[in-house]
């Protein structure tokens, strides 16, 4: 994409069943009237696929990664997430991001499942798997989460897969301007509130051409023809969905590519209108 070279680093699939708990209004009736989704983005009965991966970016050199999955040998409440054993480092640092040479870090937002590899364990010690990265969320997002009442299961994500970064010195608070703040050439922070109150997509352009990392913004494809379908883990669902319609309207009928955060491969697709709402039509493959 012009000068930049964005990667997908795959972590795990996500089971069936997480479609009907994270999306309730993409119904198996519903997905099956929208043909476009399948093969790629649900199957012949309607159930969606969904993926957990991260993007990794290089940018004038600078190796930046967008979200870091779940993660490994953590406990969670959600059976996929707990204990998980990936290979997702190894192909990271296949890809040529070995750890120490991460420069970058974004959390488009602090939910369980984009922080996960913020740490690794080390002797029975969470310690940052970054060593020489700066991680970036947005004040607002930091903010939120410092004042709200937290469960157990999520105050044990803050203790292992933040606080570590946060008391390392490593984490750093940007303010997030309405028109977007830039944190390296041609790399975008965008405020996307809704799923969570200072969540962030992330803009990358490079001589002309565009692509946003959509964070939780958009979860699944079937968001595109149904702009109104609502994740049960929006904290703003209105908010969401308003969110969602504005950056979807910014991409209609552009070459930018959309990279859906937990979009099932080919994950990169560009947006086109489609009545009163949208379809994705999935970029070929760069090998």
């Amino acid at each position: 994409m012009g000068d930049h070279t964005v990667r997908r680093i795959d972590e795990t699939a996500l089971p069936p069943e997480t479609g009907p708990w994270l999306l309730p209004g993409a119904t198996a009736g519903l997905v099956a009237r929208t043909p476009w989704l399948r093969p790629d983005f649900a199957d012949g009965q309607g159930v969606l696929r969904l993926a957990s991966h991260t993007f990794a970016v290089e940018v004038d050199g600078a190796r930046i990664l967008v979200d870091t999955g779940i993660g490994n040998g953590k406990q969670r409440a959600n059976a996929a997430w707990h204990e998980l054993r990936s290979d997702y480092a190894e192909r990271l640092g296949a890809a040529g991001f070995a750890p120490e040479s991460v420069d970058l870090v974004v959390l488009t937002h602090l939910h369980t499942d984009h922080v996960g590899w913020n740490t690794r364990d080390e002797g029975g010690t969470w310690v940052p798997t970054f060593p020489n990265a700066r991680y970036l969320t947005a004040r607002t997002e930091w903010d939120y989460w410092a004042d709200a009442e937290m469960d157990g299961p999520r105050r044990q994500m803050f203790r292992d897969s933040v606080h570590p970064v946060w008391e390392a010195g490593l984490l750093d608070l940007v303010d997030v301007a309405d028109e977007g703040t830039d944190i390296a050439p041609g790399v975008r922070l965008l405020p996307a509130p809704g799923h969570t109150p200072g969540q962030v997509a992330v803009e990358l352009s490079s001589r002309g051409e565009k692509a946003l990392v959509t964070g939780d913004s958009i979860h699944h494809p079937v968001q595109l023809s149904h702009p109104g379908i609502c994740s049960c883990a929006d904290i703003a669902p209105d908010l969401a969905a308003r969110t969602r319609r504005r950056l979807l309207d910014s991409l209609a009928d552009t070459p930018a590519l959309l990279l859906g955060t937990h979009f099932p491969p080919p994950t990169a697709g560009y947006v086109r209108r489609a009545g009163d709402a949208y379809r994705l039509v999935p970029a070929p493959p760069h090998h």
